[in-house]
This record gives structure tokens, sequence and C-alpha cells, in this order.
């Protein structure tokens, strides 16, 4: 199983990174996604014979109780940025998002030195014999 999850994972991120070089064709992708996503849920919901109203009382009870509930509507980067009292996208200026951008880069960049370092550790210790005292 873990090797199917890892396999996924692995293709997702190359996945990832070349529909970053094209931003347009990366939100036509998952544009396209999201809706039949949603088109499907809207289907099977129709099958059930799911009323308006339950749907409304079903989904907000999953979304308050997994805390997904304000994200899904405002976004959690919105919600982030208003407490930090941060201007919005379109008010920043091209060096402020730049800015943004490599400081996310240094971070992640951390962020990847901190994963191998727990990958180094966590090879060292299962190398390591295991003693059993008696």
């Amino acid at each position: 199983m873990k090797g199917i999850i890892h396999f996924f994972d692995v293709l997702e991120d190359k996945i990832r990174a070349q529909l970053s070089k094209n931003p347009l064709l990366y939100a036509l992708v998952g544009g396209i996604g999201v809706v039949l996503f949603w088109r499907g849920v809207w289907h099977i919901a129709d099958e059930a014979n799911i009323s308006a109203l339950a749907s409304i009382i079903i989904g907000s009870i999953m979304l308050l109780l997994s805390g997904a509930f304000v994200s899904t509507f405002i976004g959690s980067r919105l919600i982030i940025s208003g407490l930090k009292g941060e201007k919005k996208l379109v008010e920043k200026t091209e060096d402020e998002i730049k800015s943004e951008g490599s400081e996310l880069k240094r971070v992640e960049n951390e962020l990847d030195k901190i994963e191998h370092d727990i990958r180094d550790i966590k090879n060292k210790l299962s190398e390591r014999p295991h003693h059993h005292s008696k």
C-alpha cells in the first residue's frame, strides 16, 4: 500500500512541476477537474433523492465538523492576509509579489533540508542494531 501511495505522490509532484510552467494550462486542468468532481457529487445526490435543504444541512455539518467551513468559502489565505493586515494581491506591486515568492522559496528550501535531515535520522536509527536487555 505504501508503494502505491509513494508512486502517486511522485507522479503528482512531476505533473505539478510540469503544469506550474504553464499557469493557464494548470488553471484549465484544475478547473475542469473541480467541475467534473462536483458534477459527480451533484448527480449522486440527485440519484439518492437528497433534497436541497438536506444537502445544505448535511454539507454544512460536514464542513463544520471537518473544520473546513470558513476556509471553503473565503479561503485560509484570505483569512491569514486579513489578520496580518496585508494588501490584496491586486494592490501589490510586482516587486512585493516577487519578494513573497523568493521568501516562499527560501522557506521551501528550509523545509526540504529539514525533511532530508529527518530521513537521515530515521535511516540511521533503523540501521542501528537493536539490543534487547534481559
